[in-house]
């Protein structure tokens, strides 16, 4: 999404040190296309970490690129914030172009280079398509709320901070004072019913202080 604030702290540069390093024996040399996601509630810092995973990335030699869930909502988001006080049913996962999302994350790994994908731009409301090219990255990190969800995945972190945990982090990166009323409030509550049920798909898990765990899957 353009215009939208990323606020990295050492927190996120810690936790990102942490996985990037147990990450990098597991992809180095790694001839196939690898993919992480990296999910949680509004404001726990999937975009900080993301975006420190990439540098981290960079400088050990390992081209990535970065997609983020943001861009792939069906509405922007002053239209869809009308349409989530308007139809309470339409808060969740049906907001997002989860389909799209997976699709073009398939695309990556199947070596295709170029996507078309959207782009929302915050001030002006609207919804843009644009060439976007994976160049020759060979690690794609897809950050958002619900990219656990996503089918084409090697390796999953979920940031395990709720909605009452991230009030600060939001407010730092707030657009606007009516996201932050009751009413969303009640949508954060929504979100956090549907997204604490996917802690259990994650391969990593960074802490509410941001302390970093794994857990094995059978």
């Amino acid at each position: 999404m353009l215009v939208d604030k990323i606020l990295i702290e050492s927190k996120h540069r810690k936790a990102g040190e942490i996985i990037g390093l147990f990450m990098l024996n597991s992809i180095k040399g790694l001839q196939t296309k690898y993919t992480m996601t990296i999910s949680g509630e509004s404001g726990s810092g999937k975009s900080e970490t993301a975006t420190v995973l990439s540098e981290f990335f960079t400088k050990n030699d390992i081209p990535n690129v970065i997609l983020r869930q943001d861009d792939y909502f069906i509405y922007p988001p002053k239209t869809n914030n009308f349409k989530r006080r308007k139809e309470k049913e339409w808060r969740g996962m049906k907001e997002v172009k989860l389909d799209l999302l997976d699709a073009h994350v398939q695309a990556f790994k199947n070596g295709v280079q170029f996507i078309e994908k959207p782009v929302i731009e915050y001030d002006t409301d609207i919804i843009q398509n644009i060439n976007f090219n994976f160049c020759s990255a060979k690690f794609l990190i897809v950050e958002g709320t619900y990219t656990s969800a996503l089918s084409n995945v090697d390796k999953r972190i979920f940031i395990d901070r709720n909605f009452h945990q991230t009030l600060e982090h939001r407010q730092k990166r707030n657009r606007n004072s009516s996201e932050l009323d009751d009413f969303t409030k009640q949508v954060l509550q929504t979100e956090h019913s549907i997204i604490s049920k996917h802690r259990t798909l994650a391969d990593i898990i960074i802490n509410s202080d941001y302390s970093v765990g794994f857990q094995k899957h059978k």
